[in-house]
Formats: C-alpha cells, structure tokens, sequence
C-alpha cells in the first residue's frame, strides 16, 4: 500500500489512465471506441493523450481523465470515483499536511539547492546558499509583512500577499537611473532567504525605476513544480506569477528570462509533477517579440532535451500579461486559468487542425497571387552587366556566398557591388563584423577617385588610397586637382549614400543580431505585419527590401560556446538563407577560402569550415587568379601585376548556369574592379 497526501495521490492515480484502459481490454496504440455511453461510436474515434493524462473523442468531444471513467464504469458520483482509484491503485490517503510557511519553502529551497548544486554564491545562479547573518531577509521580510496594509494590490488578495509574505518599506534606499541616491515607498516580494524583488509605488517612476532585484537569482513559488495537481505556468514576473494563483492555477515566475537556465537546472534535478505551460508576455514591439521568441524557443529546447512535458499557450486574450488580464477581466481570465486542466488537449487539437491546414491547398491562392506580384518584381542588378547576364538578370531572393583567398578583393567586390546596387535606387544594409564605417566609406571615396581619374584621362597617381582620403594631414600637400578630385569623388558617394546603412560589430553579432536588423530596416522604412486570415502566419508587408552584405561567415558570432568551427559556420549559414527566405531579399555573405587555394582553381574543397555553403546557398562565387590551375601558372607573379587579373567563377547557380567565369582587372590600391568580359 502506498501512502501518499490526497494530491499526491489524485496525481498518481491519474497518470495509470494508460494501465486503467488497458485493463479494460482497449489497445492504446490505435483510435479506439468512444466511452461516451450516450455516442454510439460506429467508427472508432477516441484516443490517448498520453502528456494530458486523458482520452478524447473527436467524433463527440467527449474527454475525461481516468477518474471520470471509474465513475462512468463503477456508476459513482465524483467523490466516490476518486476514493475508488485509490483503492485500484493501492492509496492509502494520509491527512493533507498544514501549508508551509514562506520562511520553510526558503530553507526547504536552500537545502535542495544545496544538496544538488553545491554552494555558490554567484548571484548569476539560481542557489541561494550559504546566506550569512547580514544577508538573511527573514526579519526584515517580517517586518515589511507586518506593515502591509492594503487589502490588496493589483488584484492580488490579502490571502495571496500574505502567502508569499508580501510586505511593504516606506523607505527603501536605492539609487534611480542617475545613479542619485533616493528613497521608495517599496512592496517588497520575497524570492529567497536572503533575496526579494522591490516594486515602486510610485505611479509617476521612471520605466528604469520600477522595480529593482536583490540577493541571488531564485524562481519564484518553485513548490509549485513538484506540488501542483494541474499543469504549472510559467511566467516572466512574480506578480504574474500570483496573479494566476489569484485565478485558481499554478505558476512560477522566472523573475527575469535570463533565468531561463536556471528553471532548466531545477528541472534537471527534479522533474515536476505536471506538464508545464509556456506563458510569457504578448509584446507589441517587434524587437520585444523577438527577445520574447528567443527566450521562449531556449526553455522549449531545454524542456525537450529533459523529457518534460509542456504546451504553449497564452491565457492572456488581448492583455500584455497575466496581471494585467487579471485586472482587465478578472472573471475571463479565472475561468481560462481554471481550464488549465484542459488546456493540454486544446493545444493538441489547435496542433492538429493547424497541421492539416498546411497542405498545399491551402496555400495555392497564396502562391497564384506570388506570380501576380513578381510581374513586378525584377532582379537587382549587380552594376556589372556580364555578371548580371550569368545569375539571368542580378540578385534574387536567396543566398549568394562570395569566396576567396586573402588578396583577391572579395570584400571590395561586395562593397562596389553595394555602392552601385544604391547608386540605382535601392537600399542595402551592410553587416561589417571586420571593418568600421569610416574603413568602407574611404574604400568608396578612393575608388571614385581612381574612375573619376579615368574618366577625365587625368593621371592615376592623383587617385587616393583609402588611407590617403582619411589622413587629414596629407591633405596639406595635395595639388588644386587632387584636392578637386577628392570633393568630386564625396560628392559622388554622398549622390546614393542616404541608401546605404551600416552595421559595424566585433565579433558580437549573431545571427538573430542580424534578423532583427533586417526586420527594424523593413519596419522603419514603412513595412507592416499582417496576418494571414488562412494559415494564420504573420509576413511582413511592404517597406524597402534591402541587398543584405554580411562581411564576413566566419566571424559571425556563434549560436553556442560549446559548438565547432564547422558547425558554427554551418548554422549561420542555414540562418542566413532562412532570413533571406523569410523577407524575400537578396543576401551576399562573404567567406574566406583555405590558403592552399592559391594555386589551383577555386571549388568547393576551398570553402573554409562548411559544407553547408556547398548545399544550402543558391549562388556561389569564388574568385581566383586569371590562370588558376593551369600548368606553370605562378601566383606570386599574378599577384604583382597592377591591375590584378582576377576571374569570378560561378560554382554554383540553383537557377542558372555553372561553370561561367567573368574577367575582372582588380586596382587593390584603390578598391576597384572593372569587368572585362565573360571567358568561359
């Protein structure tokens, strides 16, 4: 006989539906006939929900949990049902112990953490251990509780404050965003023995002003895991927190999404009692949604890799967050809450219907109304009309990987490729993980000089160098024609510049750093989400669609400390192309090549630390030597010819032709390329 609290035994007793049915004679593996004694079932229709601990008929509707099919078998009221699964099931129900007080969950807490982690007092974990006399809370939580005087807050309870040892301190010391020393009028919310949230009372606060953390990283109401009888939320804050506990359901706050990993940890250590709900803010701001989604798929992953049940959905309707619904429509949102019991099986219905409405019927008119819009819709053209003929017009939406040994221009290419997509009215937005603005503007500046040169058959020694536009003090011994030559060729530039936009990093950008970018520049440039009435998703509609230069794939910063080389090139990649797919613009990443491709003809072999460049980009160029590959060819000799002779070779063109090379005479000294003709 096991003994067990009656929650605890309502639970165990709920998760033998599988053994109950299967009692029963019924095969769990297939739709079986419904339960429901009033349908008369002819096509079986009702199955298992092995993570919701319930069956459902989709013929009827009907869905109950193991409880509601002994009372329908054995003809006994609720009450009776439940004593019975005991008896099934070998309970014995002990008397419920009292709740415990905040001051025991702490210490229950810290001795958990404790035995499972070890102590640490990096505030950055989610331990609370080793608290010294100065840093244990408990008596100044009791004394801010005993202050508390309001019968409520927020449209939390007296009963919920008090549970969680909510308490008040008119003069809580902290400085404000000035870094000025000031006093709050401050609900102080316990987290940990020695750690608490502080919220300002006063309504006219400063956004950095509102809150402030003290004391080690905690979850907040963690109990909940292991004690909740229904599936548990969790929510970003701990007022959200006890607002769904004013709802009548379970949730922790993670009191920051930072905390993510630490949630993980705890559940690693222990698993919790009942599947979880991912519930986290509805943000209105794109880059909010953003920081939100992230956070959201990193406990999704982790949650996964441990096995543990969970669902995402949000009970929040039209609110921003759970305590804003609470006080909104404080009845709609207790009754959704009340349902969380439910909930499970309508995310895997909505999951259900959601999949079947993603067959390509589903999709044709949005396809017929693609051909329609791409009637207006003509490639970007690169400014080199021999390259333009063999990608059959210019850039296109998809990936374009340009590769080269050091030397040969790659980023210079790119850049001029840029200067005159912008030239020709459209906008590209530049991701520099290498070089600063100031480096690729000279660049710009210096070729100007070199064509403007050309153009008025001036000499070319009255060209400059990218470090002879940016060294003022040259300036002083320049002729009235250098000098002349230098505002024409900034006059030049600046005639497109307003459609150039820059990104500088070193080293910190990410992928999803490089999304958001892409995102804010459609957004800002007069671009809208709409949602589609059929399949649901949200596009974005309208602004401009930028050429996007990423400069360059092996720089980008990585998804993961732990990954390789390989791997992180790989990844960004295969992110890359998701972008250009999901905004429909052009992208031209830069990628170095292994140096042993000085002397042989560029191919894949050369492409350093990926394999997904070969598979997943829809263009690929490498640049090489004119005579790359052939007998006797010498590439120290190549190398001193002013111009450079350098060949673009398509190695791969998902639309189009391979194996085209396009002859270019490279100027290195002033960034230029000039197209000579296709030769292959």
């Amino acid at each position: 006989m096991l003994r067990m609290t009656r929650e605890q035994g309502r639970v165990y007793v709920r998760e033998h539906i599988e053994d109950y049915l299967q009692r029963k004679g019924i095969d769990t593996r297939k739709e079986f006939s419904c339960l429901n004694p009033e349908h008369n079932d002819t096509h079986p229709s009702m199955s298992l929900h092995r993570r919701g601990y319930r069956v459902k008929c989709f013929s009827c509707g009907a869905s109950y949990d193991v409880f509601d099919l002994i009372a329908i078998d054995y003809s006994l009221d609720a009450k009776a049902a439940m004593e019975k699964g005991y008896e099934l099931y070998g309970v014995e129900i002990i008397d419920t112990p009292r709740r415990s007080t905040p001051e025991e969950d702490f210490s229950d807490m810290e001795s958990q953490n404790n035995a499972k982690t070890g102590q640490n007092t990096d505030t950055h974990t989610h331990t609370d251990t080793a608290i010294t006399a100065e840093e244990d809370k408990l008596d100044y939580f009791r004394e801010c509780a005993g202050r508390l005087t309001l019968t409520e807050y927020r449209g939390l309870s007296r009963e919920t404050l008090e549970r969680h040892m909510v308490g008040y301190d008119p003069q809580f010391r902290t400085r404000d965003h000035e870094k000025n020393y000031v006093q709050w009028e401050g609900i102080i919310i316990p987290t940990g023995r020695g750690s608490y949230t502080v919220r300002n009372l006063a309504q006219d606060a400063h956004k950095k002003d509102r809150y402030r953390k003290r004391g080690a990283a905690q979850i907040f109401g963690y109990k909940s895991l292991y004690s909740s009888a229904s599936p548990v939320f969790v929510v970003e804050g701990e007022i959200d927190a006890m607002s769904i506990e004013e709802a009548g359901g379970a949730a922790v706050g993670l009191g920051s999404y930072d905390n993510v990993p630490l949630l993980l940890k705890m559940c690693e250590n222990r698993k919790p009692s009942q599947p979880l709900i991912i519930a986290f803010d509805n943000e209105s701001e794109p880059d909010k949604q953003a920081e939100v989604k992230k956070h959201e798929e990193e406990l999704a992953q982790g949650l996964q890799r441990l096995e543990i049940p969970f669902y995402r959905l949000s009970p929040y309707g039209e609110y921003k967050d759970a305590n804003a619904a609470l006080t909104g429509d404080r009845e709609s949102f207790s009754a959704t809450i009340r349902g969380a019991a439910n909930m499970e099986l309508q995310a895997e219905e909505a999951e259900r219907e959601a999949y079947l409405s993603t067959s390509n019927a589903a999709y044709m008119q949005q396809f017929i109304n693609g051909i329609a819009e791409s009637v207006n819709t003509e490639a970007i053209p690169t400014g080199f009309s021999e390259l333009d003929k063999a990608l059959d017009g210019g850039l296109y939406e998809g990936l374009l990987v340009v590769g080269a040994i050091s030397s040969l221009g790659k980023t210079t290419l790119a850049m001029q490729i840029a200067d005159q997509v912008a030239a020709a009215g459209n906008d590209v937005l530049i991701i520099s993980l290498e070089m600063a603005r100031k480096q690729l503007m000279s660049k710009s500046i210096s070729r100007h000089t070199l064509q403007l040169s050309m153009e008025r058959k001036l000499d070319t020694r009255n060209a400059k160098t990218s470090r002879g536009i940016t060294n003022g003090k040259r300036w002083e011994n320049y002729s009235r024609t250098e000098l002349s030559l230098i505002h024409d060729a900034m006059g030049a530039y600046n005639q497109y510049a307003e459609r150039i936009y820059i990104r500088e990093g070193v080293g910190d950008i990410t992928v999803d750093r490089i999304r958001e970018a892409v995102q804010k520049h459609i957004l800002f440039t007069g671009g809208k989400w709409i949602t589609d009435a059929t399949t649901g998703e949200r596009t974005l509609e309208g602004g401009r669609r930028p050429l996007v230069i990423v400069d360059y794939l092996q720089i980008i910063a990585p998804h993961s400390d732990r990954a390789t080389d390989k791997q992180r090139v790989d990844h960004a990649v295969l992110e890359l192309k998701r972008i250009s797919r999901d905004y429909r613009l052009p992208i031209i990443a830069i990628s170095s090549f292994n140096r042993e491709g000085y002397k042989e003809s560029v191919s894949f072999e050369n492409l350093k630390e990926s394999g997904a460049i070969e598979y997943s980009a829809d263009i690929v160029i490498g640049l090489q030597l004119e005579g790359a590959g052939k007998k006797d060819f010498n590439p120290t000799e190549a190398k001193k010819k002013d111009p450079r002779k350098v060949e673009a070779v398509i190695l791969k063109n998902r639309e189009g032709r391979v194996g085209d090379k396009i002859l270019f005479s490279y100027y290195p000294m002033f960034n230029y390329f000039h197209e000579e003709g296709n030769i292959a």
